[in-house]
């Protein structure tokens, strides 16, 4: 169940920060850790005022949805998203945690996001204008913004300090974390891509690019990877509506794209404080994050 008004940040009397970032705040809780999706939203790594109603529980019941769905390609550390099920020392909170928390297991998380893209678009399109190549992968020459690619492709990440993302080739990710884990983990998310992409297509989006972190669990056996923090939500991912899908240009999407055009329309300097959303934007982005639920899941968010 979605929380009836919209959270912008939580304080739990049971639990100490782990982490806040710009969208989850996470707890400590012995061996796991809480995870709590506010409806917090960012533009151009700066988190706004305004709230999304409904954001953090689509970010949850979603990852949930796609966790439930793939455990069968590798481990992820959901334990539950039921807060009766939860240690009693949040049992308290459970009100605000209903249908935007997921308890996780711990794990050492991997110092690399794993890109997968099928199409061309954002970074990856800049990048190949530019070069023929994207994170080191040459590209067939003449292809078009938001062409769909010969086959999906790994791009891995990294973080800068001001949180912007970094692409890098296979090759250097290796070097930061071994070349045969690299291996492993390219392996692992394009197969999670694939069988995202599939589903998602059958229920009319596109999944262009979608990101995925993982883990190392820490007690289990050695090597053991786990897929952690979110899978194929509109937040991680560049969600778009198949019947409207046309190369050649940048597409509509299913995710804060109405926000970006706002900020961009009033031509904000992108440095912080950010301005208010008007209330139509934030209604029609709502409605964007629980329309990508419905579809993928086929079920709609109460």
């Amino acid at each position: 169940m979605s929380a009836t008004s919209p959270v912008f940040t939580t304080a739990l009397e049971g639990a100490s920060v782990h982490r806040r970032g710009k969208v989850r705040d996470m707890y400590e809780l012995g061996d796991h850790l809480l995870m709590v999706a506010t409806d917090r939203i960012s533009a151009y790594d700066v988190v706004l005022d305004s709230l999304i109603p409904d954001k953090g529980a689509v970010l949850t019941r979603l990852s949930a949805f796609w966790f439930n769905r793939t455990r069968d390609i590798v481990p992820n550390h959901m334990v539950s998203t039921d807060p009766g099920t939860y240690p009693v020392a949040v049992q308290a909170d459970a009100g605000i945690l209903a249908g935007r928390s997921m308890l996780v297991r711990r794990t050492r998380p991997v110092p690399v996001e794993c890109v997968a893209r099928g199409y061309l678009a954002g970074s990856g399109w800049r990048e190949y204008r530019e070069t023929g190549r994207v994170c080191g992968v040459e590209l067939p020459a003449g292809l078009r913004e938001s062409d769909r690619l010969p086959r999906p492709i790994f791009t891995p990440a990294t973080k800068a300090e001001s949180g912007h993302d970094i692409n890098i080739s296979e090759e250097e990710a290796g070097r930061i974390v071994g070349a045969e884990l690299v291996a492993r983990l390219r392996d692992l998310t394009l197969e999670l891509y694939s069988h995202g992409a599939a589903h998602a297509e059958e229920r009319g989006i596109i999944v262009a690019d979608t990101k995925f972190e993982f883990g190392l669990a820490p007690d289990g056996a050695a090597g053991e990877i786990v897929l952690i923090d979110e899978a194929l939500t509109p937040d991680s991912s560049r969600f778009w509506p198949k019947d409207r899908y046309a190369p050649g240009r940048g597409q509509s999407s299913f995710d804060k794209q109405y926000v970006r055009d706002y900020l961009d329309e009033i031509q904000w300097n992108r440095q912080p404080p950010a301005p208010a959303l008007p209330p139509d934007i934030v209604e029609r982005t709502r409605n964007k994050y629980r329309e990508a639920y419905r579809l993928l899941t086929g079920t709609a968010l109460d």
